[in-house]
């Protein structure tokens, strides 16, 4: 028998978008593991912006059509999934990847969307493509970007937090779709207090920090008590870049989770420089939250 989703708001449907390259497929996994996990449909989509699979060049060579092209793909996310039971459905659309994410996560109902990273190989690390930047942006649903080989559940997550609205409602998600786990809630200091001694610095300001914005913070999520008896913080020196990515990796963090959305989110200030950093740097999967989807 199945395991019992563990809530009634966890996903009904989520959307894995992949290229149907194998920097995909980890993508893949972890989005057949959630729906498992969920108990939700899956809806696979891949997006003809051109030819990219070897049948698919020949095939395009030939002379053959979006129908024949559009087959290929199908018969491809079919192999793909071979295995997984649950109810799943495909699409294949052509045009512009980002927003064909967008329409197609709107039309199907879709609450969370899942895709990869691509890999720099010479430089041995983990890059943004565009489109995955354009949907971190702009998405309305959570966007998953994965970039581990899935081992399981979702076990030690992370969310980045600087109390703002935006990190609200990346804790309210978090406590979402995972109120069973333990979620660390991380704060960053970047500014040491004036006329403090180094030594006492930080020890100090995240007393203060625990015992006043934090409290605050977590009285204004207004989450259930099973989610409240869970939660930890953690406040450390140091840039946020930096310091979550060294958390990350020396915890061994299996997920980060970000908010990006309005004045001053976490995401929105980071783009364009230190955000890159941090989502390449990061050693975990990242979740982006944008907007809280609306409660079932």
């Amino acid at each position: 028998m199945p395991a019992q989703p563990e809530t009634s708001s966890t996903p009904k449907r989520l959307m894995l978008s992949t290229d149907l390259s194998a920097r995909c497929d980890r993508a893949l996994d972890r989005s057949t593991q959630l729906a498992n996990e969920w108990q939700a449909e899956l809806v696979a989509l891949n997006v003809l912006e051109a030819a990219q699979a070897p049948d698919q060049i020949l095939t395009w060579s030939d002379g053959a059509g979006l129908k024949e092209l559009e087959f290929i793909a199908q018969q491809k996310l079919e192999e793909d999934l071979t295995g997984f039971t649950g109810a799943v459905s495909l699409r294949i659309a052509q045009g512009d990847a980002a927003q064909q994410v967008k329409d197609i996560a709107a039309d199907t109902g879709s609450e969370l969307v899942v895709t990869g990273m691509a890999r720099d190989e010479p430089l041995g690390r983990f890059v943004l493509g565009s489109t995955v930047e354009r949907l971190a942006r702009s998405l309305p649903q959570p966007l998953l970007v994965v970039r581990n080989r899935p081992r399981g559940r979702y076990l030690r997550i992370v969310v980045a937090c600087d109390f703002s609205d935006s990190s609200r409602e990346a804790l309210q998600t978090a406590a979402r779709l995972f109120p069973l786990r333990e979620l660390v809630i991380y704060h960053a200091l970047s500014q040491p207090m004036p006329g403090v001694a180094a030594q006492d610095n930080a020890e100090l300001q995240a007393k203060r920090i625990e015992e006043g914005a934090y409290a605050e913070f977590i009285a204004s999520c207004h989450l259930p008590e099973q989610v409240r008896q869970r939660l930890r913080v953690v406040i450390e020196q140091g840039p946020l870049e930096r310091s979550l990515a060294r958390y990350v990796r020396n915890r061994g963090i299996d997920l980060a989770i970000i908010g990006a959305q309005g004045k001053g989110a976490l995401l929105d200030m980071l783009l364009g420089s230190s955000a890159t950093r941090l989502l390449d740097w990061l050693s975990c999967d990242t979740l982006i939250v944008r907007k809280i989807a609306a409660a079932r």
